[in-house]
């Protein structure tokens, strides 16, 4: 793959022109709505041709595999093969690039049928999938969701469940139920029953532990709770892992961060998600969502006290718009980078890129007259991202949250990785 960002006066058949490849091939890469109308800015996907080898007599796959510096399982894959030792001299295979392993998670809010689509059209793409959310009670009691058709979309997709639970909700920061679980050893193995008994009914194989706004008294409490989870469930064969805020120091302040203990995290659990990502939040004012610069911060403090391997990258796939002037506790709106990039196109503005941030963006006026400014993904800043990824040596990708179409995005992932499947 390619990234060729738009130029002023650029049409589809010219950049097709360019790289070698059809208008056709780029409008579906990129799922273009108005290929005649672009934008200055715009980045696109471009498809490049795969590299080949023509089989020659007497060759088998494992010194083609050993040439290329690939597996025979890789091969087999991408071209289809179903049995790899017999290989007829002149065919054409297509030889996949080297390329990391690693895992990558998705969440999703939204459940039933419409989960279960979400799942069924990205589920190629991932290792976990973690619905949001099972909410604990103050009894050890567990909610419970519409889970049965995203389930079966998992198994279908070879995407392995994992159970996730929090104690906060869009209306209660949860503070104090947490600290209800925390402080009582005796909720809490009503809530560890409550969990394995959900996980063995449905067929969940791991419990992701999001647990925020906990209150800094509760740290040694979470994670101890942390530690009975896991003698709990690692016995019965579950794996743990937890999602963490974006902290820059051990010492850092705040409700978010306190009671997140990076490196305690890091030596109980199986693997964490950080949460590197809301820095453009919905209640605040205009700017990335997730800012590299920043996200670059928290990693650069993570990695020395949590191993690399257990570490996942929290990816945001969603645009955001705000009102300007902002006024503080107005809500931006929420939407897709396909919209993001419908609004620039449908009022004509150059989308613009911070270098630091290694974020898009772009304002407009709307037909009110208002002012808006608009931040987002894109190609350039997804694969910034999954440098950064190669970078630390992670162990991969969270993403918050499907149900946000994004097609650059799966393209470019699959171009940098090898995803790992475990089903």
């Amino acid at each position: 793959m390619q990234i060729h960002v738009v130029h002023p006066g650029e049409t589809l058949w010219l950049i097709a022109q360019r790289y070698g490849v059809t208008v056709t091939q780029i409008v579906t890469a990129n799922q273009l709505e108005s290929p005649s109308k672009l934008v200055s800015g715009l980045a696109l996907v471009v498809p490049t041709p795969t590299q080949t080898h023509t089989v020659q007599p007497g060759e088998n796959l494992t010194q083609i595999a050993q040439r290329y510096g690939t597996t025979v399982e890789e091969i087999s894959k991408i071209n289809q093969i179903q049995n790899p030792n017999m290989i007829l001299s002149e065919t054409i295979l297509t030889i996949p690039a080297n390329k990391p392993v690693i895992d990558v998670n998705a969440y999703t809010i939204n459940t039933g049928e419409t989960g279960a689509r979400e799942i069924q059209e990205v589920g190629q793409y991932l290792t976990y999938w973690m619905p949001f959310v099972y909410t604990i009670r103050e009894d050890g009691g567990l909610s419970t969701i519409d889970d049965t058709a995203m389930l079966q979309s998992a198994a279908a997709e070879r995407v392995v469940p994992v159970m996730a639970i929090t104690n906060f909700s869009a209306t209660a920061a949860g503070s104090s139920l947490a600290h209800s679980v925390l402080a009582s050893t005796d909720i809490q193995d009503v809530l560890l029953t409550n969990i394995l008994k959900v996980m063995k009914e449905k067929g969940y194989q791991g419990l992701n532990i999001d647990f925020e706004n906990v209150l800094p008294v509760d740290r040694e409490n979470y994670n101890q709770f942390l530690q009975r989870a896991v003698d709990r469930l690692h016995p019965e064969g579950y794996s743990v892992s937890t999602a963490l805020a974006p902290k820059i120091s051990d010492e850092q302040k705040g409700l978010l961060y306190e009671a997140h203990d990076y490196a305690e995290h890091g030596r109980i659990v199986d693997f964490v998600v950080l949460m590197t990502y809301e820095w453009g939040y919905r209640l605040g004012p205009p700017q990335a969502i997730s800012p590299l610069n920043e996200i670059k911060r928290v990693l650069d403090y993570a990695v020395t006290v949590i191993p690399r391997n257990k570490i996942l990258f929290g990816f945001q796939i969603y645009a955001r718009d705000w009102l300007l002037p902002h006024v503080q506790g107005q809500e931006a709106e929420t939407f897709s980078q396909q919209e993001a990039i419908r609004r620039a196109i449908q009022y004509g503005v150059a989308i613009q890129y911070d270098p630091i941030a290694q974020s898009p963006f772009y304002r407009y006026t709307d037909a009110e007259g208002r002012n808006h400014e608009v931040w987002f993904e894109d190609a350039r800043s997804a694969q910034a991202k999954f440098d950064v990824v190669k970078d630390y040596n992670l162990r991969g990708i969270s993403y918050w949250v499907l149900g946000y179409p994004f097609p650059q995005n799966w393209l470019l992932l699959e171009d940098n990785f090898t995803i790992r499947k475990i089903r």
